[in-house]
């Protein structure tokens, strides 16, 4: 008699592994690379999806790396990190690295060669571009440029994170008669990386040399009297995550900026290599930086790929990009009148870039133009260092508004950027907030306060984005406009706290972390497993940049365990492990990589005929939830709800050209085409209706005018 397996149960599920956090980030850069792979894409466009790989990777060894370093070279694992955990991560980094320079050699640079755009090595300059070449050197390069012989009295040169540099093995004797054979020439990062040649130097087309290029054919110079024999470039990358004791610290600004002076030196965790570089020079270097052959890459092409994106600005062709792409306006925002008085009829939506974030800087100029507007209140964490809207606001200090910013100074890799701009804004009479001790200020708000006869009126933006003009155009987003006096009212409690960091008032529509987002999330999530359980029929749908919080996660699985269908559309590092049979079953998780970058968090519960649909600036991360000041907001208006979901819940659930699904193995692969079924792609969909109405948007005005 055969004997049927027992049917999965709840201790089963609780015991099924999590998938690994770092491997999943390592996918996601693989389902980037593809784009780089794709025929379909424009030449151009391929090169910047391979230098996005690149300088994904960066920030990847830059804050992930350390923990399995140390783990392999201490020989201590901890169960998370250990040298097993180094190996395999080594494996999948180098596997990808192998695979980005094999696209760059033997693909992209044959394609641009037949549109006339080379980068030429020394051996293909002809003698008049050699000689252009050689003045370019003694004029711009060499001077500076510091060659460092290495002997007891000239220790190894602090080599700063990512820096383009060179070590050389010398014959011969120094000018003192010794026999030190091991120098570095550091490339300063004021020169540019591709230079590109005069056009009497070329027949046609764009020729350009590299950087590393002009130096290395200039090496002898640099070591007048000496043989160059065995020489190498080489980058290192350094762990760079700022950590500073915010409870230890008086000047929190001023801590970061003495932080910022060491970022560039903190602890080596990758070695880049020239394919060629002797084993002599990469041990060396090597020992130097106290890391194993796990970190060393060598590298067939410039050590720094993020670099040849200098390419797609040099290069003007049109034909070798994406098409343009107009953002339209919403179209209860297109008439000349007063934003204010348009937020009083009800809320409004923009769904960027489809839409324009010009419409954000206009309510801000309107407020900072508007005599009865009395106080302006706003949230930065990432605006760019050059910013119309910091601008607006020196501008409505200078109105006599009161203006006060909740500026995040530890947003990572824009502290430097960040902290310049307190500077200006306190300089001019901005009240200048750092936010809460020990959490992130990520919540992205703006609260406009105005006089309206005898009393004040408030008028708010949320945003699941950054307030940032140029990341606006290619990042999906939702920016929410709003005069809503219940939700209004919060956002002023939130700014209460934030400045005197009293307690946070009782809110009637927002969540916000670290109080109550996580406890509502998995409240919201077990409810609905529970009336799954019950018979209800449920449904989940969310997206957001990544699931990595194991409570969310759980809670996740045990509810479509119970019944719930889940469809979670998730960009880049998700942990849950979906599709597994009679556990994961009904939780169904896809990842979109396309033109855009998918940046919009979107929270979608039903239950029975009830649905609620949040907004967020979080993803479901623990960092998100426990360590950040973050938002979600109830979108109430029911037009504004069944526009989210079909613009951006169930056209990417439907996408079959730019889609990947999580399988029960584990790893992603991409959505197949059904038998009959045509290709979809969400964001060009997207694309054409929104082209489509800014075409009859210009239309309209074409015949106002005439």
């Amino acid at each position: 008699m055969t004997t049927l397996a027992a049917p999965p149960t709840l201790e089963d599920l609780e015991s099924l592994e999590l998938l690994d956090r770092d491997q999943s980030i390592l996918a996601f850069n693989e389902r980037v690379f593809d784009w780089a792979c794709r025929q379909d894409v424009p030449l151009l466009e391929r090169l910047r999806y391979l230098c996005i790989v690149s300088s994904n990777l960066d920030e990847f060894f830059e804050v992930r790396a350390e923990p399995h370093l140390i783990a392999k070279t201490s020989q201590d694992s901890d169960g998370t990190y250990s040298a097993d955990s180094f190996d395999l991560l080594s494996k999948s980094v180098h596997d990808l690295v192998n695979r980005q320079y094999s696209l760059y050699n033997l693909e992209l640079l044959p394609a641009f060669a037949k549109q006339g755009i080379r980068i030429l090595s020394h051996s293909e300059r002809n003698k008049a571009q050699t000689t252009w070449v050689h003045q370019y050197f003694h004029s711009v390069v060499k001077p500076l440029l510091i060659p460092v012989g290495l002997d007891p009295s000239h220790p190894f040169p602090q080599v700063a994170n990512k820096s383009l540099n060179f070590i050389v093995r010398l014959g011969g004797h120094d000018a003192f008669g010794r026999e030190n054979d091991i120098a570095i020439v550091k490339v300063p990062r004021v020169l540019p990386r591709l230079i590109r040649l005069p056009e009497r130097l070329t027949s046609r087309g764009a020729l350009f040399v590299s950087l590393s290029s002009v130096v290395r054919s200039h090496l002898n110079e640099l070591f007048p009297g000496r043989d160059v024999g065995q020489f190498s470039q080489f980058r290192v990358t350094r762990h760079s995550d700022l950590a500073v004791d915010e409870e230890d610290v008086k000047n929190l600004r001023t801590a970061l900026r003495q932080g910022l002076q060491h970022r560039h030196y903190g602890h080596a965790v990758r070695l880049e290599v020239s394919a060629g570089c002797s084993d002599y020079l990469s041990e060396f270097l090597l020992k130097q930086f106290h890391l194993p052959e796990g970190a060393l890459y060598r590298v067939p092409g410039p050590v720094n790929l993020v670099r040849m994106g200098q390419l797609v600005d040099l290069i003007d062709e049109p034909k070798l990009r994406f098409k343009p792409f107009t953002a339209s306006t919403p179209k209860k925002l297109q008439h000349e009148h007063s934003i204010f008085k348009k937020l009083q009829e009800g809320d409004v939506l923009l769904h960027q870039p489809y839409e324009s974030f010009e419409e954000v800087l206009q309510f801000l100029r309107e407020a900072v133009n508007d005599p009865d507007v009395m106080v302006i209140k706003q949230t930065i964490y990432r605006t760019g260092s050059s910013s119309e809207l910091m601008d607006l606001l020196r501008q409505a200090v200078a109105r006599g508004k009161e203006v006060t910013v909740v500026l995040e100074l530890k947003a990572r890799f824009d502290e430097e950027t960040n902290i310049n701009w307190a500077d200006k804004m306190e300089s001019i009479g901005v009240q200048v907030l750092y936010g809460v001790v020990g959490l992130k200020t990520h919540a992205k708000m703006m609260l406009v306060t105005r006089k309206e006869g005898a009393s004040y009126k408030r008028y708010a933006h949320l945003s699941t984005g950054n307030y940032n003009p140029t990341t606006a155009r290619f990042y999906t987003d939702f920016s929410y406009l709003t005069a809503n006096s219940s939700l209004t009212a919060d956002v002023e409690h939130v700014f209460t706290h934030l400045a005197g960091q009293s307690r946070l008032a009782r809110l009637n529509q927002l969540w916000v972390a670290p109080f109550y987002l996580h406890r509502r999330l998995v409240e919201k999530i077990e409810h609905l497993g529970e009336r799954a359980a019950a018979g209800v029929p449920t449904r989940i749908v969310a997206k957001m940049n990544a699931l990595t919080d194991e409570l969310i996660i759980r809670a996740l699985m045990k509810a479509a365990f119970q019944g719930v269908e889940i469809d979670l559309i998730v960009r880049g590092a998700c942990m849950l492990p979906a599709q597994v049979s009679g556990l994961t079953h009904r939780i169904r998780v896809r990842s979109i990589i396309g033109r855009f970058l998918e940046h919009a968090r979107v929270f979608y519960f039903r239950e029975g005929d009830d649905v609620s649909l949040y907004l967020s600036s979080a993803d479901w991360m623990n960092r998100n939830m426990l360590r950040r000041i973050e938002l979600a907001w109830p979108v109430l208006d029911p037009k504004l709800q069944q526009r989210i979901i079909d613009e951006c819940l169930v056209a990417e659930m439907m996408d079959t050209e730019s889609a990947w699904e999580l399988l029960q193995d584990g790893k992603y692969h991409k959505v197949g085409l059904k038998p009959g079924q045509k290709s979809v792609s969400a964001q060009n969909a997207l694309m054409n209706l929104h082209q489509l109405r800014a075409m009859n948007v210009h239309d309209r005005q074409e015949h106002e005018g005439a």
